[in-house]
């Protein structure tokens, strides 16, 4: 990443169903010459309704390990089987366009990107409790009872790192 960078970008963090997503789309719709969306990548496939470098760049596992080992991310974490991770290059193309580039990452992530130039702005979703955190998850009809469970157990330490470190 340049150090010429002229807006920090904008880390949105928090456990899947806090409301990122929610606040991402906000942002885009109410200030759309401000804000860019970094797309990340990842090794799962799309849900109904993604489109491929709209919503993920959707790849394959040896093509992302590839693109890691050769240093072309600034961070990257596994998740239920599954590798996700932001580009050097997502990042360019929207501080390219003079936008506020805003990733939507998890604390692994965060810390990963901690140790790069990139100083972004960092702002931690917290959900109103794990229980409504859970109705919500289940809402999405996205989530087998295994994958819900590892959700709530990353959301909670997530939660627990954000409390005890007092910071992201």
């Amino acid at each position: 990443m340049s150090s010429k960078i002229s807006r920090r970008p904008l880390v949105l963090c928090g456990p899947s169903g806090s409301g990122k997503s929610t606040l991402l789309r906000k942002l885009m719709e109410d200030f759309p010459n401000s804000f860019g969306f970094c797309v990340s990548h990842t090794t799962r496939k799309p849900r109904p309704g993604e489109l491929n470098g709209t919503h993920y760049h959707f790849t394959s596992r040896e093509s992302m390990l590839e693109a890691i080992n050769n240093g072309e991310f600034i961070e990257n974490a596994e998740f239920s089987g599954n590798m996700y991770g932001t580009s050097k290059l997502a990042v360019e193309h929207v501080l390219s366009d003079g936008k506020v580039c805003v990733l939507d990452i998890d604390v692994q992530g965060v810390k990963q990107v901690r140790n790069t130039d990139l100083n972004p702005w960092y702002i931690f979703l917290k959900p109103p409790s794990l229980d409504e955190l859970e109705k919500r998850l289940r809402a999405r009809k996205t989530e087998t009872a295994v994958s819900l469970k590892l959700r709530l157990d990353v959301a909670a330490k997530e939660i627990e790192y954000v409390h005890k470190t007092r910071s992201l």
